[in-house]
């Protein structure tokens, strides 16, 4: 019964910064893990995870350095910070949620998505 509503995307330079948002309701993000993948038309990759309770993260090594993942449990939200954005790093992004404290980084774990928002680089 869980919903996710991605917000934030849009168009940036090269080098620009831009931060993702990923409201939640019907589920508490406290108790999720939570995800963040990015689609261009044939392909799906995970970008970065977040446990329940926040003490673990992990990154594709694509967005190691640049990216930050985290979450404010206060607004149900969780936000993508994506800084040094590259234009490899244009897509559409989707954030997910799973009940299981530590998923693997592929979709099937995560059997809540949200409707995915649009990041647009230019160079």
């Amino acid at each position: 019964q869980g919903q996710l509503a991605e917000s934030g995307g849009g168009l940036v330079q090269a080098g620009d910064s831009l931060r993702l948002s990923c409201a939640a309701s019907r589920l508490s993000v406290s108790a999720y893990a939570i995800a963040w993948f990015r689609q261009i038309p044939g392909k799906s990759e995970f970008v970065t995870k977040i446990s329940p309770n926040g003490s673990r993260t992990d990154y594709a090594d694509a967005v190691k350095g640049r990216f930050t993942i985290s979450r404010d449990n206060a607004k149900n939200t969780v936000y993508l910070q994506m800084n040094m954005l590259k234009p490899e790093d244009a897509a559409v992004y989707s954030c997910a949620a799973t009940p299981s404290s530590w998923p693997r980084n592929i979709e099937r774990d995560f059997e809540y998505w949200g409707q995915g928002t649009q990041v647009t680089v230019s160079s």
